[in-house]
């Protein structure tokens, strides 16, 4: 009450009159009384529709601004006083205002704003990088996984990537999707001389070529669509003979688990033959560096497609042990907010008021940003000497039931009150966890913290050629059969023959 007293004492009648009119604005404690929080209460009061609230007060860290005021607004607290200034002032929601906070920060203010039971919103985390006076229209959105799982942010080595990127064209297989699009992204800072986005779904790849186009054509760097599937030798090889790749990131795939369990053909098809027709491309055309964006379901399958992408780290080291071109695989686990992930389907979930699903309540999965991910496997790149499989460092597991609920607990509802979560059992294919490396293979330090590399032996490349051989000779036939012929070539593949 003291700040809004406050706040309205400083203004002229008009502006009174204005605050009248506003009187059934939502009640809204701002965390963060810096540059980006005093941003958000100047539009709020400015009744700016993408920033829509009434500022009761701040929340703040700094005892030297505690009773303070900006913009008329109060610094009322800190942190630990959010609980007790949501009763005190009724506030309805929180909006986080701290994008440069680290990740112990954040996890304990996200905890702290949890246990209110208000809704939380956030300001795009872009904002920081953003001088006040050049910012334009911003948004307040929902907190979503990415703002509570997300580790302090990595920075790109543009040294260090530039001595294989810079001047340099590059090719994106699977360029529009999740993986491609933000390895396309990254790779700007590093100029190469053109990136070619390479993909069979022309929908997110039209988009990505015109978001990027003003930024690539600043930096002198020529952007390329080729659209084309990866399994059509004359579209591969064209896209080849067109623009004369350099390096190639490999991150086409069909990657659903229960998709793949239902077609094992195409999984076979797509993520073994197509990486093989890739793969045999940039050997041929003397690319100085073949990167394959592999997964943790490649480690201990149970499912076709993490048997497949075990099969295309195989066929890296095989072209490995005698080509002149770099190749090498990054393993890392799931991305956050990337297409038909958790993250979406569960807020979609919830839009529709609900049941959350969860496979099974004790399940876990590693989980990393798209950015990070994207970062990595560019500085995996830069290391790699021939035939590594890199292994990105994903944190500790996280357990989906306890995702569910925090995201409820964001939202302002009540778990098992407001939104019921609904166990329906592990679908086929999925495992209960994850796991970053098979058994015997351990994982040794490279030059870059966030990076280990695997230490098990390569098979050789006859035993790699076998299994090519075995799994075309299976495509004829039923899918069980395709099934047994991936257990034959992956050892640790167990497959299940019902669906």
């Amino acid at each position: 009450l003291r700040a809004r007293e406050g706040r309205q004492a400083r203004r002229p009648q008009a502006e009174e009159a204005r605050q009248v009119s506003r009187s059934d604005a939502i009640k809204t404690l701002v965390v963060g009384a810096g540059d980006a929080g005093t941003l958000a209460v100047k539009r709020m009061i400015a009744d700016d529709p993408d920033m829509p609230g009434d500022p009761v007060a701040f929340a703040d860290d700094d005892p030297a601004k505690l009773n303070t005021s900006v913009e008329g607004v109060e610094i009322l607290g800190t942190c630990d006083d959010i609980p007790r200034l949501c009763e005190e002032l009724d506030i309805a929601q929180i909006v986080m205002a701290v994008p440069s906070a680290n990740l112990a920060v954040r996890d304990r203010v996200y905890g702290i704003c949890m246990s209110t039971g208000r809704r939380v919103l956030t300001l795009p985390a872009e904002i920081k990088n953003i001088p006040s006076e050049h910012v334009g229209r911003i948004t307040l959105r929902e907190v979503d996984a990415a703002d509570l799982l997300s580790r302090d942010e990595v920075e790109l080595d543009e040294v260090l990537v530039g001595s294989y990127i810079t001047g340099k064209c590059i090719l994106v297989t699977g360029g529009g999707g999740s993986i491609g699009s933000e390895l396309v992204r990254q790779l700007l800072p590093a100029k190469p001389a053109k990136i070619v986005l390479f993909d069979i779904y022309e929908n997110t790849t039209y988009e990505l070529f015109h978001e990027l186009s003003r930024p690539a054509k600043a930096a002198g760097i020529m952007l390329a669509v080729e659209i084309g599937s990866i399994t059509n030798p004359p579209a591969i090889e064209g896209a080849f003979d067109r623009h004369r790749p350099d390096v190639v990131f490999h991150a086409a795939a069909h990657k659903h688990v229960p998709l793949m369990e239902s077609c094992p053909r195409e999984a076979v098809e797509n993520n073994v033959l197509g990486t093989l027709a890739v793969a045999r491309l940039a050997h041929e055309r003397r690319c100085s560096h073949f990167i394959f964006i592999s997964t943790d379901k490649a480690v201990n399958p149970t499912s076709v497609m993490g048997a497949t992408k075990r099969v295309g780290e195989m066929l890296v080291q095989r072209y490995a042990a005698d080509s002149d071109t770099v190749f090498a695989a990054v393993r890392f686990g799931n991305v956050l907010d990337s297409h038909g992930s958790v993250i979406p389907l569960f807020r979609r979930q919830m839009r529709e008021g609900g049941p959350v699903t969860v496979t099974h309540r004790d399940v876990t999965r590693y989980f990393m940003t798209i950015p990070e991910a994207a970062r990595l496997v560019i500085t995996a790149g830069a290391l790699a000497k021939g035939g590594e499989i890199f292994i990105l460092d994903m944190g500790e597991p996280v357990r989906i039931y306890d995702l569910a609920e925090n995201l409820i607990r964001l939202s302002g509802l009540v778990p098992g009150r407001d939104m019921q979560i609904v166990v329906t059992g592990l679908r086929p294919g999925e495992k209960l966890f994850e796991e970053l490396t098979m058994e015997g293979e351990d994982a040794a330090p490279t030059a870059n913290g966030a990076i280990t590399v695997s230490t098990a032996p390569p098979p050789t490349p006859a035993i790699v050629e076998a299994a090519i051989t075995r799994l075309r000779e299976s495509l004829s036939g039923p899918s069980k059969g395709v099934k047994r012929a991936l257990a034959e070539v992956v050892r640790t593949y167990k497959p299940d023959y019902k669906s």
